[in-house]
């Protein structure tokens, strides 16, 4: 086949357009000893070609099976959330007078009692809300500085 034939071949199967029968014709040539220097190096790429389609898949390797070690974890993990929920069973039922004295905490026995703890609560709620809001005067005063060198 002439060299310019070949290099218009060429360029047609670089853009996708050539036939089955014309990239037949590109493979032989290029497997032939008839090739041209500057053409040389797609020797390699139709060669691969050729090797690639000898190759012949391996038989699959067998590979050892995890079940039985995915089922051994399976089996402790079990186990253990079975442990923990007997002694979290056997644990509550061994303090039961304690959570019976817990519930009662928070009870009093006159409305006057029950008066004056409310107030310190609340005395004490209003403390800290105090200094929320003493803190936000701070916060003013940085806004005010803020605007002052950025001014908008």
């Amino acid at each position: 086949m002439e060299w310019n034939k070949i290099e218009a071949l060429l360029e047609r199967y670089f853009e996708g357009l050539t036939t089955l029968e014309e990239e037949q014709a590109l493979k032989t040539f290029f497997q032939g000893t008839n090739v041209p220097p500057h053409l040389e190096s797609y020797r390699s790429l139709f060669g691969y070609f050729a090797q690639a389609k000898q190759e012949r898949m391996t038989p699959p390797i067998q590979l050892k099976s995890r079940r039985n070690v995915f089922i051994g974890w399976l089996v402790a993990a079990s186990v253990v959330v079975m442990l923990g929920i007997g002694f979290m069973t056997w644990n509550a039922s061994s303090d039961a007078p304690q959570a019976l004295a817990q519930t009662e905490l928070g009870t009093y026995d006159s409305p006057e009692e029950a008066y004056a703890a409310t107030q310190e609560a609340l005395a004490m709620v209003s403390g800290h809300l105090n200094t929320g809001i003493e803190s936000m005067g701070y916060l003013k005063e940085y806004e005010n500085s803020k605007n002052q060198i950025f001014k908008q």
